[in-house]
């Protein structure tokens, strides 16, 4: 299921729920599962969760965009991506006049998943020019903790949007096992 340009958007979120049922008719697998939102993943991972808290352990976030107006919008500080804006758009269904107004962006739409006591992790690079992290990772985190939310942010001094994870990744495997075996 390629799923890359629909940016977290509805349709998105309809195809996710469509194969989590898959999965949990023919492969029994734990209900609640971890969500990894990698890039624009973090659309997706964010999304999802604050539709289903009942259905999520974990949120691993790496660089993830937590917010569209960002990026692709490049709205803020980032440049964003022109091409992409313009599929996010087509997918949402949204004019140009439209798009800002909208509230279920991941740094919005946070509730749920506090309420819910899903734990957080995120790595990112404090220099990342793409997904600028003031807009993105940090503040998910600083609002997150408001809400009473869970939340570690590794950061990568000096690094950029890529290479994601860590060269050693144990933290992040070791706080995804301890919470989803909590759960």
């Amino acid at each position: 299921m390629n799923m890359q340009d629909m940016y977290g958007a509805p349709v998105a979120m309809n195809l996710m729920d469509r194969f989590y049922a898959y999965l949990a008719k023919n492969y029994q697998l734990n209900k609640k599962t971890v969500l990894e939102g990698f890039s624009r993943g973090g659309l997706f991972a964010f999304n999802w969760a604050a539709l289903h808290p009942d259905k999520v352990a974990v949120i691993y976030g790496d660089a993830p965009v937590c917010d569209f107006k960002s990026w692709p919008g490049g709205k803020g500080r980032g440049p964003g991506s022109a091409k992409d804006w313009q599929k996010l758009l087509k997918v949402y269904g949204f004019t140009e006049e439209e798009a800002p107004a909208y509230k279920l962006n991941p740094v919005d739409n946070l509730a749920p998943l506090a309420k819910a006591h899903i734990p957080v992790i995120i790595v990112c690079g404090d220099a990342d020019k793409t997904v600028p992290v003031e807009e993105n990772a940090f503040l998910v985190e600083k609002r997150y903790k408001e809400l009473g939310g869970e939340i570690k942010v590794i950061v990568k001094p000096g690094a950029d949007h890529h290479p994601h994870s860590l060269k050693d990744p144990a933290p992040i495997v070791d706080f995804i096992l301890a919470h989803q075996q909590a759960k």
